[in-house]
């Protein structure tokens, strides 16, 4: 048997109050006296209304969601990150509504669904915008920033941390436990994060009147890091140390060189990753890391967009520097400073 739904007309009619005013009283912001939020309120219960949020985004432009798109979740760093934004989001009033988008594949398909789908702004997680998919949305007044991923095109807001600085600080760390045999695993070099943290990499150990021992590219893709790791120490010829692209590579290659090579970390090779996600501080691990400031770099995100949606375009670039966190995975050096 079909049940009839109940509508915004029925509860108006039950509380005595116009169809109007049982808008306002469902929408958030809007002005509405207690005594008629109360009678609408009891006439909703009573009927068992739930409000439409798509037949109002339809008719007022306001949906109250914000499109967020995620490159991947394999990795632990992103979890958190939809976590934050999604609390922060709901501080403001809004939702998420999430996509998924491999690297830059379908990027352009997934927007016109978010448009059609009437989001209020963009926020792109390690996905890169072409230029003109930057315009398609500027020309339908729709705000996107792009967190933890940058670029040089596009015109977009974006914030990172700071991917050059924490590459930098890496290999001065790395130098100062007086390794000479520096490799690095990479993150994916066609994206500014994996890009950024190799070129302030290579440009630290320059200081120290260093060359990496080996530049190679983990793609962010476990198994890769992995492969790269047993290649790099299956022989005496091995580097003395590792900077990993992120965590998430950085405890494949842990376990492949402790656990298929026999080796020992940090005796025979250093690890250092970047993200410091939780996994880090577990006794298996105990990564050293470079913290990226998530709640900051959220926080960020979330002021950018809103003041796009409040006051107009921006495309201001953040970038927010993070601390090394040196745990057991990794030599101490004596008198160390960043």
């Amino acid at each position: 048997m079909m049940v009839e739904k109940i509508t915004s007309l029925d509860v108006a009619r039950l509380a005595g109050v116009s169809q109007s005013a049982v808008s306002r009283v469902f929408t958030l912001g809007a002005s509405a006296s207690d005594a008629t939020r109360e009678k609408v309120m009891r006439a909703a219960e009573q009927l068992g209304y739930r409000p439409n949020t798509l037949a109002r985004a339809m008719i007022t432009g306001k949906s109250r969601v914000i499109g967020v798109v995620v490159a991947y979740l394999e990795n632990q760093f992103y979890p958190m990150a939809l976590e934050y934004l999604d609390r922060a989001l709901k501080e403001r009033g809004y939702h998420i509504l999430l996509f998924m988008a491999k690297n830059d594949e379908g990027i352009g398909q997934i927007v016109e669904e978010l448009l059609s789908y009437q989001v209020e702004g963009i926020i792109t997680a390690s996905v890169a915008m072409s230029s003109d998919i930057a315009k398609q949305c500027s020309d339908a007044n729709i705000p996107v920033v792009m967190f933890n991923r940058g670029q040089e095109t596009g015109g977009v807001a974006q914030v990172t941390s700071d991917n050059l600085q924490g590459g930098r600080i890496v290999a001065h760390f790395l130098a100062g436990c007086g390794h000479k045999k520096i490799a690095h695993i990479s993150g994916w070099q066609g994206s500014s994060t994996g890009l950024d943290r190799m070129r302030g990499f290579v440009d630290g150990l320059k200081e120290h009147g260093l060359k990496p021992f080996a530049i190679e590219d983990g793609q962010y893709n476990q198994e890769i890091a992995a492969g790269i790791a047993r290649k790099l120490c299956c022989t005496p010829d091995r580097p003395d140390a590792i900077f990993v692209g992120n965590d998430h590579m950085a405890f494949a290659v842990m376990d492949t060189l402790r656990f298929e090579l026999g080796l020992s970390v940090p005796q025979d090779v250093s690890i250092v990753g970047y993200d410091d996600v939780p996994m880090s501080t577990w006794p298996a691990y105990d990564l050293t890391t470079i913290r990226q400031p998530i709640n900051k770099m959220v926080t960020a995100t979330v002021d950018l967009l809103m003041s796009h949606i409040e006051r107009g375009a921006t495309s201001e670039r953040i970038q927010i520097p993070g601390p090394l966190k040196m745990r057991g995975s990794s030599r101490k050096p004596k008198g160390f400073t960043l």
